[in-house]
This record gives C-alpha cells, structure tokens and sequence, in this order.
C-alpha cells in the first residue's frame, strides 16, 4: 500500500490512535493527544499492568490492554504511537507492519543496530509508515539555527553538549535499554542532530566513556565525530546533580552559531554583526506527534524517518565499539 492510500483512506475522520506505554514520558504523549490533538481520538492504551487502569484528567474512556498485539489488533485504532524502552520497540515493529498500521516510536529507534535495520527494513518492504520521535528537531532554537546556516558558510566545527539531570528509575532500567546508559538515553538526540543541521553523514568516531561504578550503565561520554562533508563535532553527553544545559557552537568558514535550546536564545555571528534572537518555548513532543498524524493523514513521507533513527542508532552504535578500545576511530557504515 502506497503512502496516499492511507491518506485516502483517512478522509476527514479523527484518527484513532492507539499508545503503547504510558509511563512517565508517555503521559506526556497520552496528555497531547487527548488535549491538544482535536482531530485525533485517543482509542486505547497498553502498559505492563492493566490492572492499574488509566487516569488522565480530561480523557475520555479508552481501552487497556495489558499486551501490545492486542491494542494493534484493536478495529478503532488507525495508528500507533509507542513510548516503551527501546528493547521492546523491534516485536512491536513487526505486529504493527503485520497489521499494516503506520507508528511512530520514541528515541531511540532500538538498543542495537541490527535491530534498527531490521524495524526500517521491514516498514520498507511492507510499505508501512515508519516514524521516529527524535524530538529535538522540532525544537524552534534548532529550526531557527538550520535556518541561519547559509550565514556562516562551509560547515567546519560544531561543539554539542548535552547535560541532563540524574534521575532515580527502577532497578531494571538499563535492561530496557540493553545495558547501555546516557550516550543511548540522551546522547542519541546528539547523534541525530549532527546529521540533521549539516545535511551531512557521519563518516568516523571516537568515543570514550566514563562509567561509575564499573558494572553500570555509562553516566558520561566524549564523543569526536567527522562527517563526509568535513565537519569535525565534539559532542560531551553527562547525566549530572545540578540542571540541564544543552547547546550548541556551529563554526562555519564564514561565521559562527549559538544556541541554546534550554534558555531558547541563538546568536548568529556573521560578516554583518552579531544577531541575537530569542524564539519561544519548544512543545517538541506536541510537535513531533502532530507531524506523524499529518503525514497519516495526508498520506506524505515521515518527517523523520525510520531510516533517520537507524543512523543515529549505528553511530551510537559506532560509540560503543570506539570506547571498547580506548577510543579508537571506528568508520562508518558499521557491521551489526
């Protein structure tokens, strides 16, 4: 089935959206959908113990399963969104393309990049829509600064970091992340965004990693990437005590870019002066949610791909092999 065909088949109805996971994050989807989505209907939700029923203010009633084919299998329910940790994204992948569903799944797209691969490869032969939540490209600091890169020339340097704080979770966390910790957690917004501001691949990495204790997750990683345009990329990812920061330097043969998307400001340093621009707060879940509804409906491309979520996933991948060793540069693209 072609990507108009869903479109077609959608009409002016309210699409019926079905949200696997309702955890912390997930409320948070489940909060859009239902307050700020009127053209959307939220039909059923799924989580580990249905038993436990489901409360939102303002939500009509909806359906709980406690296992995920049966909310794909469910009549009312056009398409999937899915806020699980990424260990269970690829069996979910496969019902959903089964039953010919289109979904979008949160970052990251899978803990491995064989599994990623095989999540984009089978939305592929099957022509379901595939989508992947890297929210971060709808922040408007992010937005405002692809539109200021004509400003600074040819793409050279690009300083990316990421602190965000450390958060108490349940002891088996990690496992739905395969045992990998910040660079898979929060790093990856980093990994993608590379590619997404430079338009560029990424060709090697380095990558080191702080872990404490030994036996854990890593708390914090250096990473030095080159894309095949040329642009080296220092990306420094922690989980800390104090509050997030996340900015960005882009240095360009002609100019520089600042942005910070915490306090929402971009600077622009180019042959005319200093710019400074202050944008508004970011709804990037909202806006993420809202992008994959409308593609669905009008039956257009993903704005971000399963394809883009498999990259960020090898070059994470890449990460961990580099850190393995030291450090060592590892190219691209990777074996699984």
């Amino acid at each position: 089935m072609a990507l108009s065909q869903w479109g077609r088949g959608m009409g002016s109805e309210r699409i019926g959206v079905g949200l696997i996971g309702v955890g912390r994050h997930g409320l948070r989807y489940a909060r859009h959908i239902v307050h700020d989505l009127p053209a959307v209907s939220l039909q059923a939700v799924c989580r580990q113990h249905p038993e436990q029923g489901f409360d939102l203010s303002g939500a009509l009633p909806v359906k709980i399963y406690g296992k995920a084919e049966l909310l794909i299998a469910d009549p009312t329910v056009d398409a999937v969104i899915v806020v699980t940790p990424p260990i269970c994204a690829l069996e979910i992948c496969r019902l959903a393309v089964e039953a010919r569903k289109p979904l979008l799944i949160e970052k990251p797209l899978a803990t491995t990049v064989a599994d990623a691969r095989a999540m984009v490869s089978m939305a592929r032969e099957a022509a379901v829509p595939l989508m992947t939540a890297q929210t971060l490209r709808f922040d408007h600091t992010i937005q405002r600064m692809t539109e200021l890169k004509s400003h600074i020339g040819r793409s050279e340097r690009i300083h990316l970091i990421s602190r965000i704080e450390k958060k108490t979770t349940a002891p088996d966390h990690a496992d739905g992340y395969g045992r990998r910790g910040a660079l898979l957690e929060i790093g990856v917004h980093m990994l993608d965004l590379v590619r997404f501001v430079t338009g560029e691949e990424v060709d090697e990495v380095r990558c080191t990693m702080d872990v404490r204790p030994d036996t854990s997750p890593e708390t914090a990683a250096s990473i030095r990437l080159v894309t095949s345009g040329g642009t080296i990329c220092q990306i420094e990812i922690a989980r800390v005590s104090t509050e997030r920061v996340g900015r960005a330097d882009w240095w360009g043969s002609q100019g520089r870019l600042e942005v910070d998307w915490r306090t929402c400001r971009v600077s622009c340093h180019d042959g005319t002066g200093t710019h400074e621009f202050e944008v508004p707060p970011s709804q990037t879940v909202l806006a993420a949610v809202t992008a994959f509804l409308q593609a669905v409906r009008d039956g257009a491309p993903m704005p971000v791909t399963g394809e883009d979520g498999c990259r960020a996933v090898e070059i994470a991948e890449a990460c961990y092999r580099s850190a393995q060793f030291g450090g060592a540069p590892v190219t691209l693209p990777i074996s699984a």
